[in-house]
């Protein structure tokens, strides 16, 4: 019973995770656009200044993109919490039930890697090299951080006996 519980409890820790980091886009609204601004414009780029793809400081774009960003943290913390609900309900059936209950805490996981790694990482980090700038550079580790955990999250909740 004591795997389910941490089981639970980690699958609940994605959805709180991104649901804080929700919350505080939007206590920061301004800020955060700020920051996509800053980030997708090439400003202060001196170890690469050249891309092959495009810079812009179109104030719509990174509306754009925050939004898809604010999107991808609103699903983890649905479907975190969703599957921490599931998973608790199911906590005293049997190994297929619980089994069966993980569904949408791995959807959360999944997510959480796409939102991070995918949209961070890979947009944020190699398409407009956000590495480049001390801002940019806290942003890309912390998204490290949080695709790491929760791939890791997904496959303790996953692979292991319940």
């Amino acid at each position: 019973m004591m795997i389910r519980f941490i089981k639970i409890a980690l699958v609940a820790s994605i959805g709180l995770h991104a649901l804080f980091y929700a919350m505080q886009n939007v206590a920061n609204l301004s800020e955060a656009h700020g920051s996509l601004v800053y980030v997708m414009s090439g400003a202060d780029h001196a170890l690469y200044p050249h891309t092959h793809f495009f810079k812009t400081a179109n104030p719509a774009l990174a509306w754009a993109a925050l939004a898809l960003a604010s999107a991808g943290e609103l699903s983890v913390a649905f479907f975190g919490l969703k599957g921490a609900w599931d998973m608790v309900r199911a906590r005293k059936g049997d190994q297929p039930a619980f089994h069966a209950a993980k569904r949408a805490g791995v959807i959360a996981a999944g997510l959480a890697l796409l939102t991070w790694f995918g949209l961070f990482m890979t947009f944020g980090a190699a398409f407009f090299q956000m590495w480049q700038t001390q801002a940019g550079a806290g942003s890309m580790h912390g998204a490290f951080m949080y695709a790491m955990a929760s791939a890791i999250t997904m496959l303790f909740v996953c692979l292991t006996e319940d």
